[in-house]
């Protein structure tokens, strides 16, 4: 079967079903992405790029519009190149957060298509005015409207669409919640595991290990939307706290969701002014390679995960996975994964001196508290597990095409 994967970011959410589709020799699996840096053993990579930026004097409403437009409209010659060397695809699985499959249907009619439907916006409930005061104004509501605009476009042309959280699912309009199924992205469980060897050394030389107070904050990059600003205005008292407590923060200086931090400064130089730290005790790692940030969360004592009602972040997941002892938010997505008490703890999203007691009550306990950190990796294992996830995606591309498109043993 000719199966194409659509991800500007290759390979995203099909890190583990791109290769697992290509290891079926009777499968021919292109990916066509923006990325020209990432190899996938059999699967055969074409690149593409938009054609121009997005017009300055376009409206603001229709600016991402017109983005995922320019995507998917390069998608289109990307496919009608393949068309003409002779690959016509049965089957298309496709992230359509960029636009990238807006109109693969009209190039490929025939072909099935699945969706990864990340995430839908609204104007309640979810990320948009989470926490401010004054309801949202009519302008912002209509531009998250508009927002949606190839995201409601997707949905509806797709054959079935995978999301990964029921959350993120419920978020979707009604008519089309038939579409949409449940199926977490997968964690590689034997890789992400406790591991009471596990060490980390600071650039002083300091060697950390389980046997240390180790305070862990992991996200892509520090900002608002992942409560970076609630977790550095908690650390003054817990570093009061906790005297012998290090703290390591793993995370970039850009923005991924949040608006840009003032006068063109970063989030981090932003909270260093208005906080006073300890920095020979708290450690800016930057972003760091996955085998050091495997035994960043091996040997943390307590991982603080937030975030506003949004897209859960996979590292919140790997924590599980590692059997962290996790404080999360009381936000939406981190509670359909964390049941206060039982497999990690939760405060509310904005309150850092609820957050400075809880941790210190983690740590103060944490000989203790040995069932919380079963309990999580219990979590992990019996429903976001690779072994649990992957064969449910690949059971629903069977279901939609007919075919058993794995790889036989």
């Amino acid at each position: 079967m000719n199966i194409l994967f659509l991800h500007p970011n290759m390979p995203g959410q099909f890190k583990h079903l791109a290769p697992a589709l290509a290891r079926n020799p009777a499968n021919r699996v292109v990916f066509v992405t923006k990325r020209s840096n990432v190899e996938i053993a059999g699967v055969e990579r074409v690149t593409y790029k938009p054609p121009r930026e997005v017009h300055p004097t376009t409206h603001p409403y229709l600016q991402r519009y017109e983005n995922a437009i320019l995507h998917g409209q390069q998608v289109v010659r990307v496919g009608l190149t393949l068309q003409k060397r002779g690959f016509v695809p049965d089957l298309v699985v496709a992230h359509s957060g960029w636009g990238d499959s807006l109109f693969i249907k009209d190039v490929f009619p025939e072909a099935k298509l699945v969706n990864y439907a990340e995430f839908y916006y609204a104007a309640h409930g979810a990320d948009a005015g989470f926490g401010e005061a004054a309801p949202l104004d009519i302008d912002r509501i209509c531009r998250i409207r508009v927002r949606n605009s190839h995201l409601l476009q997707a949905v509806q042309s797709c054959d079935r669409a995978i999301t990964p959280t029921q959350w993120q699912r419920d978020l979707h309009p009604a008519e089309f919640l038939r579409k949409l199924s449940v199926i977490f992205d997968g964690i590689d469980t034997q890789t992400m595991s406790p591991d009471a060897a596990a060490h980390f050394t600071l650039q002083d030389g300091r060697r950390l290990t389980v046997t240390d107070e180790v305070i862990t904050y992991v996200s892509r990059n520090l900002e608002p939307y992942r409560g970076f600003p609630s977790f550095m205005k908690a650390l003054p008292e817990i570093l009061h706290r906790r005297p012998s407590a290090q703290v390591l923060v793993v995370g970039g200086d850009e923005v991924s969701y949040s608006p840009a931090a003032p006068q063109g400064t970063t989030w981090k130089q932003t909270m260093l002014e208005t906080v006073s730290l300890d920095l020979s005790r708290v450690h800016f790692l930057g972003r760091v390679p996955y085998q050091s940030f495997k035994a960043i969360l091996q040997i943390s004592s307590v991982h603080i995960y937030l975030t506003v009602p949004f897209i859960l972040s996979w590292s919140c997941v790997e924590a599980l996975s590692a059997g962290c002892i996790i404080v999360g938010s009381r936000t939406p997505p981190v509670q359909e994964f964390i049941e206060d008490g039982r497999n990690g703890f939760l405060v509310d999203f904005f309150d850092s001196e609820a957050l400075a007691r809880q941790v210190d009550h983690v740590l103060t306990h944490r000989e203790s508290l040995g069932n919380i950190r079963a309990r999580a990796r219990e979590t992990v294992l019996a429903q976001y597990s690779l072994v649990e996830c992957l064969p449910r995606q690949l059971e629903l591309l069977r279901d939609v095409t007919g075919k058993d498109l794995r790889a036989k043993p």
